[in-house]
C-alpha cells in the first residue's frame, strides 16, 4: 500500500512538474512572441485585394485589372446553409470554442492515426483568419504558436459573425478566386444566394486543398469531398437526410466562368488603367476601385468594329500577302495540329489555321483551326486574295483554291459562325467536328492602322475611342499618341480664321499654279490640287468643299503665317509641330487624332473650348463616390466669377493624351478637384456658324458626299489626304457629336495612289456614325444674330443687280457686299476690283 502511495505521489509530482514546465515554457513563448504580434484592430483596417473594374457609362464591364478575383460580401448576404457547410468542413464548433478547439484538435489527431489523413482539420476558422491575414504559410512550431495566440486575441476583440465574414472573404478557393462570392461566380456563374446545396458543399470543400479538391481539375476527388461534407452536415443536424441524399445525387455542374468583358474597348481600358495608377499607384489594382467612363457601350462597340472593318477593307483592296508560316509534311502527318497552332496568337476575331488539304474540284480547302479543329474554307471566301505586289499593284484574281493556298500554309481565318462552346461541352464539340466541320473564311491581319475618336461637343466627354486594329497585337494607342499630318482636315481652322478677319464665303481666290522659292523649303515648291488640275477664280465656299489647295495657300498668304499660328493658339490647337511657312495651309504640321478631334469639337459646339475627358466617376470598395467629373459650363461673357469658383483642373479630368505638362504638374495627388469646368468662347459665333454651312456643303457637294448615305442634313465635315497618301482622314460632326478617323501606316508610307480620305477614313466614320446617330434628332447650330442672307453673283462673289439671277450666301452683317447701283460694273468698286484682280492673277 505504501508502495502504491509512493508511486502515486511520484506521479503527482511528475505531473505537477510537467505542468509547471509547460506553463513556464508557454508563458515564455507568450512573453517572447507577444510584442511581435500585430494588433487585432488591424483586421478592421485591412483592405482585401479586390481588382480594379472599369465600366462604361451604361454599366457594361469593359475591363478588370488585378491578379486576384474577389468580390467582398457581408455575412448577411450569405445563406445560413452556406455558412453551415463551411463550418461542417472546417470548424463545426466555431460558435462554441474560444478560438482554439481542443476537441477539434483531438479529433484531428484521431483521424490522422486511424485513416492516415485529417478529414475535418485541426485549425479553427479563427486560427485560419489569423494565418491568412497576418502570418506566413511556413510550417513551423513558432508560426503555429503565433497562430494560436492571435486566434485567442481575435476571439476576445471581435464578434463571431465578424470573424466568419473575414474568413469567407479572404480564403483562396482556386482559379484565382479569393472569397466565397468570387468562387460562386468563377465556378457557377451565380451569386452566392442562388447556389444549390450541392454547389455550396462543393465550395466548402475547397479551402482544405484548392487544387486537390478542385471540381475542374479533379472532379472525382471533388465529388468525394463534397459528399463527405454533405454527410457531415447531416450528422451535425444542419440538413435533413432527404436533403443530403438529393444533394449527393446531384451531378457536378461546375465550369470555369471567367469574368467576361461586355465591351470591346481595350484601348479605352488601358487609358483608364494608366490614369488610375497615376492617381493611386499600385494600390489601384488591389483596393477595389470601380471606374465609370464616359464611353457608351453601344457606340464604343460600333467604333471598334467600324475601325476594324475599314482597315480590313483597305487591306483586301491591296491583296493577299501570303501565309504567316509553313508546316512541313512531317508536321502535318503528326496530326498534333492543335498544339502547333498554339504557337500562333489569336488577333482580334482572327484565328490561326493550317491548310491540310486543297481540293479544287470541291472548291474548298480543309484547314485545322485553333479552338475549332478541322474546318473547311470555301473558295468563295478567297476570291479577294489577289497577290499583293505593291500598294498600287496586285496580281490577277484567283480562279481556284490552289491559286491562293497550299497544304502546310499557316493562315488566319475568320469563323463564319463565332465559336462559343461551353467548357463542359468542349469534348463533345471536338467529337462532332469530324462530322460537321466549321466553315471559315480566309483573312489576314491588316498592316495598315487607324484611329477613331468621338467626343460629346458640349462637354468633351469621350463617347468612343479606338486606337488601332488590335490592342493584343499592338499597345500603341494611335488615337492619343500618333502625331501625323492632318492634311486638308486642317483647312477649316484656316478658313475660320479668315472668316473672323472679314473674308467671306463669297470672296474670290484664284485656283491657279504658283511656285515658291523659299529658303526654308530648300527647293522650289510647286503645290497642286489632288486632281492635278487648276480651276481658276473660285469662291471660298467652293474652294473648301472641293478642297482646292492653291486657294488655301493664297488665303494663308493673305492672312499671314504668324497671325494664323496665333489664331491656332487662341483655339488651343498645339502649334509646336506646325511649320512657319505656307505649307501650313495644306496641313503639313503634326497633330494627334485626339488633338484634331478636340479642335473639331470646338467648331462643332459653336466655338467654345473643349477639354476631352474619359473618367466620369470613381467609387471605392464601399461604393462611395470619391471622384466625379466636373460639370461643364459654356461661358460667353463675364466668366471671371465662374473661373474663380473652379479650382485648377486635375490631370484626371483629361485622358493622358490631352493632359498638358502644366496640368499634370498642378496636382499629381488628386487632391484638387474642380466642381465645374468653365469652357470659354474661343471663336466668333457668327464665323463658326458660317463655317458650319460651308462644311455641310463638303457633304452635299464635295469630297464627303459618301456621308449622304446617313440621310441627314445636319452633318458637316472635311476629308483629308496628305502627300503621297501617307495619311488619310475624315473629321465630321453635327452640333452634338464630333468624330475623327485616321488611317495610315505606323511607319509613314504611301497607302496607294487611289486611296484618299473619302475612300479609307470616311467609310469608317460612316459606319460608326450610323450607330452613334441612330434615333437622335437633327442637331444644327442655332443661327446667331448678325447673320444676313444675300443673293450674289457666283462668278464675282458680289451682290447681284436688281432683277439679276444669282445664289444666296450668308454673311456677317458688317462683311456683307454692298448694294450695286445701275452704274456699277458688278465688281463692287475700284478697290474691290483691284483686290480681286490681284488674287486672280497672282
Amino acid at each position: 500500500m505504501s508502495h502504491l502511495l509512493r508511486a502515486s505521489r511520484l506521479l503527482a509530482w511528475l505531473f505537477l512538474t510537467g505542468l509547471s514546465v509547460a506553463v513556464i515554457v508557454t508563458s515564455g513563448f507568450y512573453l517572447y512572441l507577444r510584442p511581435g504580434l500585430p494588433p487585432v484592430s488591424q483586421l478592421l483596417d485591412i483592405k482585401l485585394q479586390t481588382p480594379l473594374r472599369v465600366y462604361s457609362k451604361d454599366n457594361r464591364l469593359i475591363a478588370e485589372f488585378g491578379e486576384k478575383r474577389r468580390a467582398p460580401i457581408t455575412i448577411e448576404q450569405i445563406p445560413t446553409i452556406q455558412l453551415q457547410a463551411f463550418m461542417a468542413a472546417e470548424d463545426a464548433r466555431f460558435y462554441e470554442h474560444f478560438g482554439v478547439d481542443i476537441k477539434g484538435l483531438a479529433r484531428a489527431a484521431i483521424e490522422l492515426v486511424s485513416t492516415g489523413e485529417i478529414q475535418s482539420g485541426g485549425s479553427t476558422i479563427t486560427m485560419q483568419v489569423a494565418k491568412n491575414y497576418f502570418l506566413s504559410r511556413d510550417r513551423t512550431f513558432i508560426r503555429k504558436f503565433n497562430e494560436i495566440l492571435l486566434a485567442l486575441q481575435i476571439e476576445r476583440e471581435l464578434e463571431k459573425d465578424r470573424i466568419l465574414e473575414l474568413y469567407l472573404n479572404k480564403i483562396y478557393l482556386g482559379n484565382r478566386a479569393y472569397g466565397i462570392a468570387a468562387a460562386a461566380q468563377v465556378y457557377y456563374d451565380k451569386p452566392v444566394a442562388q447556389l444549390s446545396l450541392a454547389q455550396m458543399a462543393m465550395l466548402a470543400g475547397l479551402p482544405k486543398a484548392p487544387s486537390a479538391f478542385n471540381p475542374l481539375a479533379n472532379p472525382e476527388r471533388a465529388m468525394i469531398r463534397r459528399n463527405w461534407i454533405l454527410g457531415r452536415m447531416h450528422s451535425l443536424g444542419f440538413i435533413t437526410k432527404d436533403a443530403r441524399d438529393l444533394a449527393v445525387a446531384a451531378p457536378l455542374t461546375a465550369s470555369y466562368n471567367a469574368t467576361e468583358t461586355e465591351v470591346d474597348a481595350d484601348y479605352v481600358a488601358e487609358m483608364a488603367r494608366s490614369e488610375m495608377v497615376r492617381r493611386f499607384g499600385e494600390d489601384a489594382y488591389t483596393d477595389g476601385y470601380t471606374v465609370t467612363l464616359t464611353v457608351d457601350s453601344r457606340k464604343q462597340q460600333a467604333a471598334t468594329e467600324a475601325l476594324r472593318d475599314g482597315l480590313v477593307a483597305y487591306d483586301r483592296r491591296h491583296g493577299y500577302r501570303g501565309p504567316i508560316g509553313q508546316l512541313d509534311a512531317d508536321s502535318l502527318a503528326e496530326r498534333d495540329l492543335s498544339n502547333l497552332m498554339l504557337n500562333y496568337p489569336k488577333v482580334a476575331s482572327l484565328l490561326p489555321a493550317v491548310v491540310t488539304e486543297v481540293n479544287d474540284e470541291e472548291g474548298l480547302a480543309r484547314v485545322h483551326v485553333r479552338e475549332l479543329g478541322p474546318s473547311v474554307m470555301p473558295f468563295d471566301t478567297m476570291t479577294w486574295a489577289q497577290r499583293y505586289k505593291t500598294e498600287n499593284l496586285t496580281g490577277p484574281e484567283p480562279e481556284k483554291s490552289s491559286d491562293v493556298v497550299a497544304p502546310g500554309d499557316v493562315v488566319y481565318v475568320h469563323p463564319e459562325t463565332p465559336p462559343t462552346p461551353d467548357a463542359g461541352e468542349q469534348e463533345a464539340e471536338i467529337d462532332n467536328r469530324e462530322q460537321a466541320p466549321a466553315s471559315v473564311a480566309l483573312a489576314q491581319i491588316p498592316r495598315v492602322e487607324g484611329a477613331l475618336i468621338s467626343l460629346r461637343t458640349e462637354t468633351g466627354a469621350i463617347e468612343a475611342l479606338s486606337g488601332g486594329y488590335s490592342f493584343s497585337q499592338s499597345k500603341y494607342n494611335r488615337a492619343t499618341q500618333a502625331r501625323r499630318q492632318p492634311g486638308s482636315t486642317f483647312k477649316p481652322f484656316l478658313y475660320l480664321s479668315a472668316l473672323e478677319k472679314g473674308i467671306t464665303p463669297a470672296t474670290i481666290y484664284n485656283d491657279a499654279p504658283i511656285v515658291f522659292d523659299d529658303s526654308e523649303l530648300e527647293t522650289a515648291w510647286r503645290p497642286q490640287n489632288s486632281s492635278g488640275q487648276f480651276y481658276g477664280p473660285t469662291r471660298l465656299r467652293e474652294a473648301l468643299y472641293r478642297s482646292r489647295n492653291l486657294v488655301s495657300i493664297r488665303l494663308l498668304r493673305d492672312l499671314g503665317i504668324q497671325n494664323t499660328l496665333d489664331y491656332l493658339k487662341q483655339l488651343k490647337i498645339p502649334t509646336a509641330n506646325m511649320p512657319d511657312n505656307l505649307s501650313l495651309s495644306l496641313g503639313s504640321g503634326q497633330l494627334t487624332p485626339m488633338e484634331l478631334a478636340r479642335a473639331l469639337a470646338v467648331i462643332a459646339n459653336g466655338g467654345y473650348d473643349v477639354q476631352p475627358y474619359l473618367i466620369e466617376s470613381i467609387q471605392d470598395i464601399q461604393g462611395k463616390t470619391i471622384y466625379k467629373a466636373p460639370d461643364t459650363i459654356l461661358c460667353d461673357t463675364n466668366c471671371d466669377e465662374l473661373l474663380a469658383q473652379a479650382a485648377p483642373a486635375t490631370a484626371i479630368d483629361q485622358p493622358p493624351s490631352a493632359q498638358g505638362t502644366d496640368t499634370q504638374a498642378q496636382d499629381n495627388s488628386g487632391d484638387k478637384e474642380t466642381k465645374i469646368r468653365v469652357m470659354q468662347r474661343l471663336a466668333d459665333e457668327r464665323a463658326v456658324y458660317i463655317l458650319h454651312s460651308m462644311m455641310r456643303d463638303v457633304i452635299r457637294l464635295g469630297t464627303g458626299r459618301r456621308a449622304l448615305a446617313l440621310g441627314r442634313d445636319d452633318i458637316a465635315g472635311k476629308t483629308g489626304t496628305t502627300n503621297e497618301q501617307k495619311d488619310t482622314w475624315f473629321a465630321g460632326f453635327n452640333h452634338k457629336i464630333a468624330t475623327t478617323t485616321w488611317v495610315g501606316f505606323d511607319q509613314p508610307a504611301p497607302l496607294g495612289r487611289r486611296e484618299f480620305g473619302a475612300s479609307t477614313a470616311l467609310p469608317i466614320w460612316l459606319d460608326y456614325m450610323e450607330v452613334a446617330l441612330e434615333g437622335t434628332e437633327p442637331a444644327v447650330m442655332p443661327r446667331p444674330n448678325g447673320i444676313v442672307n444675300i443673293r450674289i453673283n457666283p462668278e464675282t462673289g458680289q451682290r447681284v443687280r436688281p432683277g439679276e439671277e444669282g445664289i444666296f450666301e450668308i454673311f456677317r452683317e458688317e462683311d456683307a457686299p454692298p448694294p450695286l447701283s445701275a452704274q456699277d460694273d458688278g465688281n463692287g468698286g475700284g478697290g474691290a476690283e483691284e483686290d480681286d484682280l490681284s488674287r486672280r492673277i497672282f
